[in-house]
């Protein structure tokens, strides 16, 4: 069982900056792959960014490299998406999701993940 959390969502101009929090509970959170993935009406739920328990292995959506940063606090069981140069396109409900699988590279398929929360609303004006 893991229950997750996301805080930190709001409204920001285009080229601003959010930094998205994900605190999690659970007995094993520090062996499980963390990700990031948003959700936009009327589009499918994708994949951001994702990190593997020890921080060994991240990937980013091509579409945020460069400007989004996944990272972990697993003694404080957070996980952290800083989030810069805004854009209106990175407009949506963005969750935090663990995987129990231990694999040791972050997966990318949101059917991969066994533990969502319930999400924060990211809103990027132009």
């Amino acid at each position: 069982q893991v229950q997750l959390v996301e805080s930190g969502g709001g409204l920001v101009q285009a080229g601003g900056s959010l930094r998205l929090s994900c605190a999690a509970s659970g007995r094993t959170f520090n062996t499980y792959a963390m990700g990031w993935f948003r959700q936009a009406p009327g589009k499918e739920r994708e994949f951001v960014a994702g990190i593997t328990w020890g921080g060994r292995s991240i990937d980013y959506a091509d579409s945020v490299k460069g400007r989004f940063t996944i990272s972990r606090d697993n003694p404080k069981n957070m996980m952290y998406l800083q989030m810069n140069s805004l854009k209106p396109e990175d407009t949506a409900v963005y969750y935090c999701a663990a995987d129990k699988d231990g694999r040791a590279t972050t997966p990318t398929n949101k059917y991969e993940y066994d533990y969502w929360g319930r999400g924060t609303q990211v809103t990027v004006s132009s």
